[in-house]
């Protein structure tokens, strides 16, 4: 979605013209939309009320108000995005209520969200901000990204595979959780899939907790295990028929852990 704000002066006279054109109807506006209109004109525009929508579609549109300087620049804009094979589609209606905010205004929607919330982000030129917080007039671009909605539209649209959800290992700790938090870490940081249980339960507890999460392995550290340096591995699944690698518990030294998870879940 694409449109222009034109250059300050053009912003301007276009806010003006808002103002006369809302405050002429103020009783066909919302109660909310009134409010607004007394902070800033343009963010009216953005009301989805079916109460300011014949209002909102009779506005004034910002084009009629570029000087020759800003047609020419957004017609420019428009000719890159054609050359580039990027599609778009002019909307009037799309502004930006920040000062700092000149010519082009873009917006991202996503299809499969719901029409109100549907915008997955958005931005525009920035040639006022680095002078409105002191500096030099200087030009700039920028855009914010709703990660949230954009992961739902990725996920709607299938873009990414389906993440595994089972883990390699599950910790349990008795001791705490200070152990579990630093075997966890270290095991993530070597690309294992690893969880664990909070709230310091009882190995009862933690250990249906492994079962549920998929894990193949648990770890489990207990006070005997913490003295002497050691720690428990338990398959949790029946190994592959001719794969006596994962075959029995083991007690191993803290400091082998990693190489014996390696090779058991290579």
């Amino acid at each position: 979605m694409l449109n222009s704000l034109g250059e300050p002066a053009d912003r301007v006279r276009y806010v003006d013209a808002l103002q006369r054109h809302f405050e002429a109807n103020l009783d066909a506006l919302s109660a909310e939309s009134r409010v607004t209109l007394q902070k800033n004109p343009l963010r009216v525009l953005d009301s989805k009320r079916e109460h300011d929508a014949e209002l909102v579609a009779a506005a004034p549109r910002i084009g009629e108000f570029y000087s020759p300087e800003a047609a020419a620049h957004f017609q420019a804009v428009q000719v890159g995005l054609d050359t580039l094979g990027i599609p778009f589609t002019l909307e009037p209606k799309l502004v930006r209520g920040l000062d700092y905010y000149r010519h082009t205004t873009f917006e991202y929607q996503g299809g499969t969200l719901d029409s109100a919330q549907n915008a997955l982000g958005g931005g525009g030129r920035y040639d006022g901000l680095v002078e409105s917080l002191g500096g030099p007039a200087t030009a700039g671009v920028g855009f914010a990204l709703g990660l949230d909605r954009t992961l739902l539209a990725c996920d709607d649209e299938g873009v990414f595979a389906a993440p595994p959800t089972a883990v390699d290992v599950f910790v349990v700790d008795t001791t705490g959780g200070l152990q579990a938090m630093q075997i966890t870490g270290q095991l993530r940081a070597a690309g294992l899939r690893v969880d664990r249980a909070f709230e310091n339960r009882s190995m009862k507890s933690q250990m249906k907790a492994a079962d549920r999460s998929g894990a193949s392995f648990a770890v489990i550290i207990g006070s005997n295990e913490l003295d002497s340096g050691t720690v428990v591995v338990r398959p949790l699944r029946a190994a592959p028929a001719g794969d006596d690698t994962a075959s029995g518990q083991a007690v191993i030294p803290r400091s082998d852990l990693l190489d014996h998870l390696k090779k058991v879940t290579s």
